[in-house]
């Protein structure tokens, strides 16, 4: 039975109220004040303004708001409508979006939630959707006030303030009209101006139901001891799990490094830690430095880690294992990780544009998390003094009372030209409400085409957006002269038309073109990328890299990745330029010019400009030429491999997002048409690179059909399906195997093709092994003919597959050859191609 089948066969408040309130007893739960008083507001059909701290149950009141839903209370007393309402849950995240999914399929039932993302839409007709704040925002600018929308939930609703995506949470408060909302966050602040705005709009009574009583209290400390000699305090004190907060990824993984010296858990936690980690797979690099921390008892968790790692540490934290979790300040949106004390190590950061110090929506966000309900009866929140304050306590406190030495105590200052922070900086951030939100609307050509295809009149409906939004006055005037240069921009480009009469649907105002259904919602210049495969030579012998590199055009920029691939491009530049006998000033002149790779770039801004000439709401997105998995694949490289070779161990999950975003994008955007069997090829190595280093990014993408057969998400299994069961993919991975040693082979470098193999030739014998050749020739082949399939011989037998791969040599006489051996067991047990080379052989003799 599911919380669906309780449902009553009225609308009526109380009966719907007492039925929820008797599933939530079931549960084992008991209704908080603020729970019930918001419960109680919706149910009788009025809006509500959560605003209570975190752990405070705002999700259970979602999940309230939705029950109220389906029984019909948003839409009663509203003619002509059927009684089931339909209500809409929106995130800032795709993950949290798909978190919720699978949690309110659990409780409502597969049939009855349904999901968009952009790059997922899974029954989408449900009267529960999940979806991201864009996806809501774009339905409402299209179908206005008759958008089949009856509820909507907006989770971190904070997030109305951020600068690039604010507006997607203001255009449903200003478009849907009839909708009963339910505006959730712990950090608020001020919301009188939206409980007078949302009454005034929808006709329903506003309710602000906040609370500064958390369930779990809260106390807040300011220390000035090393951080060291906090953290062993609160161990000593029974104060763990704590959550030590960095504002950069390094200072995080250095921290938790420098505690491996303290001892954090007993013998018998470190077994219970070994005991659940099981057989997880640790990768090269990072994965190995992570094993080594959790089994002690310490876990990092960062945005840059791959999604595998930060659930093990979060599965690891729930089960009380883990007693110190060193991370950064992103664990405040979506995370469950249980925290008892949460320490600051700073109360500063660097903003992307400039270091200042935290504001109290920020700092009460973080120190929300510590103090969890069913885990904690008090939470603590320990903010560190800056370092030169605490080198001076204990500069004092060795003089101790003697006040001549306290005299000579030559105080630290803080370094010239930095933002430090002091108590009273503490004192004032505990105390302040976070700060009002601030309106962030804007205006695009995707707003404007939809408004305009909605139908009926739209210069009153951009009117009505652009005026009675939360802008200020000049503000607005500024959007309404962008409106104009954008009308005027589609009407030249042919996109919108004026009729002279209107047409049979009443229109004077129509749009000539046909927009897809999740128009501007996932990659917007998707659209795009299929005109530029167009204009590709499909017989070059790149062309199944050209389409790649079109495709990542259009993809966010990957910014580690590509600071990584810029740094290593300068290097090289440097190195050619001093070898060129290039002056200084003339080389930090020159390496300005020198960025990553932009395969095509040219063509693609030549053909992006021709494209915008017809298309102009293209220009709202920027072009991106850059090469990541060109680079990746050209290179013939593994995950590991990249990663070691641009140094990105602090930014593998970036990276794993950016390969998967990319696989999704090569599936959903090119057409059949455009295939060819390299292309598939590579398509297909590429999802099975991104499914053996981290399965879960694709493997919820591929079952999101079937939500009700996705395998338990509590445990810490990573193990993906075995890499030899793709055999297209698999026989991808062997050839850039063998590929990748042809490489080396050719530029000589004997020690790095002994590293390749375990069980393989030494330098010195790979040294032997070449010299035959190099006497006959005087290199070896590295182009597109020489990694093609005409060059590899493949033997499969039940266990192993013999390989052949065929020299190109500038003769063109192809008689020699590397030979090795593939073991299918330990490929499977490694995720990749596990090859071992047995020599290299002329052929025929």
């Amino acid at each position: 039975m599911t919380l669906t089948d309780l449902v009553p066969g009225s609308a009526e408040p109380d009966a719907v109220y007492e039925a929820f309130e008797g599933w939530v007893g079931e549960q084992g739960l008991e209704l908080y004040p603020a729970q019930q008083e918001a419960l109680i507001e919706l149910v009788s059909g009025s809006n509500v303004i959560l605003s209570t701290p975190t752990g405070s149950g705002k999700s259970l009141v979602a999940v309230g708001a939705h029950f109220a839903a389906l029984a019909g209370v948003a839409t009663s007393g509203r003619p002509g409508e059927q009684r089931r309402g339909r209500t809409f849950y929106t995130a800032p995240i795709k993950a949290l979006v798909s978190e919720k999914f699978f949690a309110l399929c659990d409780t409502f039932g597969p049939a009855n939630v349904g999901m968009l993302t952009g790059d997922a839409s899974v029954n989408p007709t449900a009267p529960i959707i999940c979806c991201t704040a864009e996806i809501l925002a774009n339905l409402a600018l299209r179908e206005g006030s008759d958008a089949d929308v009856d509820q909507v939930v907006m989770d971190e609703f904070h997030f109305y303030a951020d600068p690039d995506r604010g507006w997607a949470w203001q255009v449903p408060l200003i478009e849907l009209r009839k909708a009963q909302f339910l505006l959730m966050s712990a950090t608020l602040g001020d919301v009188s101006k939206f409980e007078a705005d949302l009454t005034r709009r929808t006709g329903r009574t506003t309710t602000v139901v906040s609370s500064a009583q958390r369930p779990v209290p809260l106390s807040f400390e300011y220390v000035t001891t090393p951080l060291h000699e906090t953290l062993e305090l609160l161990l000593e004190d029974h104060q763990a799990p704590i959550y030590v907060v960095h504002f950069t990824q390094a200072a995080a993984l250095e921290r938790a490094q420098a505690l491996m010296s303290t001892n954090v858990s007993s013998k018998a936690e470190k077994e219970a830690i070994s005991a659940l980690i099981g057989d997880f797979r640790f990768a090269a690099g990072f994965g190995k430095t992570l094993s080594r921390l959790v089994r002690h008892g310490i876990g990092v968790h960062h945005a840059g880690m791959l999604p595998k790692y930060r659930r093990l540490v979060e599965l690891l934290a729930q089960a009380g294992l883990l007693k110190v979790i060193c991370g950064t300040d992103t664990l405040g949106v979506g995370i469950n990780v249980p925290i008892r004390t949460v320490i600051f190590s700073g109360l500063t950061k660097f903003d992307g544009v400039r270091m200042r110090q935290l504001n109290a929506r920020e700092f009460h966000q973080i120190a929300g998390r510590a103090g969890r309900a069913g885990y904690d009866t008090a939470g603590t929140v320990v903010v560190e003094a800056p370092d030169h304050v605490i080198e001076n306590e204990k500069a004092l406190r060795k003089a101790g009372n003697d006040e001549k030495k306290r005299r000579k105590v030559v105080r630290k200052k803080p370094a010239p030209g930095t933002v430090s922070w002091t108590k009273a900086t503490f004192e004032r951030l505990v105390a302040a409400e976070p700060e009002p939100l601030s309106s962030q609307f804007k205006v695009s050509h995707a707003m404007l085409l939809n408004v305009i295809d909605r139908g009926g009149e739209p210069f009153l409906s951009m009117r009505h957006l652009l005026e009675d939004n939360h802008e200020t006055r000049a503000a607005q005037l500024r959007h309404i002269r962008r409106t104009i240069a954008i009308y005027r921009a589609l009407r030249a480009g042919g996109v919108v038309e004026e009729l002279d009469e209107p047409d049979e649907y009443g229109d004077t105002i129509r749009v000539t073109i046909d927009l897809q259904a999740d128009f501007a919602l996932n990659q917007p210049l998707s659209p795009f990328a299929l005109a530029a495969l167009e204009v590709l030579d499909r017989e070059s012998p790149s062309y199944a890299l050209d389409v790649v590199s079109v495709i990542e055009s259009t993809l966010d920029d990957p910014r580690q990745v590509l600071s990584a691939q810029q740094f290593a491009a300068r290097g090289e530049a440097v190195e050619a330029m001093k070898a060129d006998g290039v002056e200084y000033d003339e080389r930090m002149e020159r390496l300005e010019q020198v960025t990553w790779p932009k395969p095509l770039a040219d063509l693609l801004d030549v053909t992006y400009e021709a494209y915008a000439k017809g298309h102009p709401w293209v220009r709202d997105h920027e072009l991106s030429p850059k090469s990541v998995v060109r680079d990746m694949y050209s290179q013939a490289m593994t995950f590991t491999e990249y990663i070691g070779a641009y140094k990105l161990a602090r930014s593998e999950g970036v990276l794993l997002r950016y390969l998967a975003d990319a696989y999704k994008a090569l599936k959903q955007t090119v057409p059949d048409s455009a295939r060819t069997e390299e292309l598939t090829d590579l398509v297909e190595w590429l999802g099975e690179l991104v499914r053996q280093v981290d399965s879960s990014l694709l493997d919820e993408w591929e079952k999101l059909s079937h939500p009700d057969a996705v395998p338990d998400e509590s445990t810490v299994d990573d193990k993906p399906p075995a890499v030899t069961a793709n055999v297209r993919a698999f026989r991808v991975l062997v050839r850039n195997a063998l590929f990748r040693r042809v490489e080396l082979a050719a530029l000589r470098r004997y020690d790095r093709l002994a590293e390749l193999d375990d069980a393989g030739l030494d330098a010195d014998e790979w040294a032997d092994e070449l010299a035959a050749y190099y006497a006959e020739h005087d290199e070896i082949g590295t182009g597109p003919d020489a990694r093609g399939p005409k060059l590899l011989q493949i033997e499969q037998q039940p266990d192993r597959w013999l390989v052949r791969q065929v020299l190109d040599d500038p003769a063109g006489d192809h008689d020699w050859s590397i030979d090795a051996e593939v073991d299918l067991a330990a490929s499977d047990e490694a995720g990749t191609a596990v090859v071992n080379v047995t020599g290299v052989h002329r052929l025929g003799y």
